[in-house]
């Protein structure tokens, strides 16, 4: 069975994420890579390896089932009728891409801080980031919502394409399962250093090339929108790199400059302060009123980068 999609199963997938939203049900497959990963983990710490051997072996294992597993799945269906097969793959690769339901969380977030809700607003945002919530500001939540609505368009809408493009749903579904690893097990804290290294690793190199790709996307959505698409990709060139995460500084600095924001900067982890640089340093600090142009921006460059690759890849 080949590995490349038909041309109308890309379309399709996108479509239903834009009109449903990622679908929130007991058997969603990403529920599923989580399950696996929480089972996985304690019997891989046990083996008689160093920590950070046993945990590459537990994501090669956990990705490479992935895999084989996404691959048998689409050829049962095949036997079964190519258009089963297609539904299949329509519906996996639709699980995979989250631009939706990011602007729907985003918005949730938007509309408490419109309501003057603080707490509320914390609660909501608290939901999407990894950062502690109860020291920020209204400004400090709807920089950490803009924030994550740029990072995301890449983990969420991207890479998830850019995977399914080139390879179906067993890529795209492969892709998943790395970030999944990487959002469970690829911290650098004392429990998961050595453990989740490889893990965080294979994530950074499966994001390379999307965030990347992502900067012409956001640029042109930048122009298309507000006109700042050359101070958008400027600034991704000149301060992506101004960031923990090898890949997260490139759409992020693509958004501050088409926005006009400051983003980045020290925030709370787990109680401790991490300093981290500014990107946009010379922009003014993000309020209520950027979240939606973010999201619109966030949505163009779905649609543009899905548009491209599908042309690329599908034809």
């Amino acid at each position: 069975m080949e590995f490349f999609t038909t041309w109308y199963v890309l379309p399709a997938a996108f479509l239903l994420d834009m009109i449903i939203g990622d679908p929130q049900f007991a058997h969603h497959p990403i529920r599923y890579m989580g399950k696996a990963i929480v089972l996985a983990e304690p019997f891989f710490r046990k083996l008689k390896v160093r920590l950070s051997v046993a945990g590459a072996l537990c994501a090669l294992c956990l990705i490479l089932g992935t895999l084989g597993t996404t691959w048998l799945l689409m050829s049962i269906a095949q036997s079964i009728h190519p258009l089963v097969r297609d539904i299949l793959e329509i519906l996996l690769i639709y699980t995979c891409i989250s631009a939706r339901s990011l602007e729907a969380a985003a918005a949730d977030v938007c509309h408490s801080l419109e309501q003057n809700d603080l707490r509320e607003a914390k609660d909501k945002v608290s939901l999407i980031v990894g950062r502690d919530v109860d020291p920020l500001s209204e400004k400090g939540v709807a920089q950490a919502a803009l924030e994550t609505v740029a990072e995301n368009l890449v983990d969420g809408v991207i890479s998830p394409l850019f995977f399914a493009a080139i390879g179906g749903a067993p890529l795209a579904m492969t892709y998943k399962m790395v970030n999944t690893l990487d959002s469970m097990i690829g911290y650098k804290n004392e429990t998961y250093k050595a453990f989740g290294k490889t893990a965080a690793h294979i994530d950074d190199g499966a994001n390379f090339i999307p965030a990347r790709l992502a900067v012409p996307f956001i640029a042109i959505s930048a122009q298309i929108l507000c006109g700042k698409g050359m101070r958008a990709f400027r600034t991704a060139v000149t301060e992506g790199g101004n960031h923990a995460s090898p890949n997260a500084g490139y759409p992020e600095a693509a958004f501050a400059g088409a926005l006009g924001v400051r983003l980045g900067g020290p925030n709370y982890y787990h109680g401790e302060l991490v300093h981290k640089p500014f990107i946009g340093a010379d922009f003014g600090s993000v309020e209520t009123r950027h979240i939606p142009m973010a999201c619109d921006l966030m949505l163009l460059s779905a649609f543009l980068c899905f548009t491209i690759l599908w042309g690329i890849f599908c034809f």
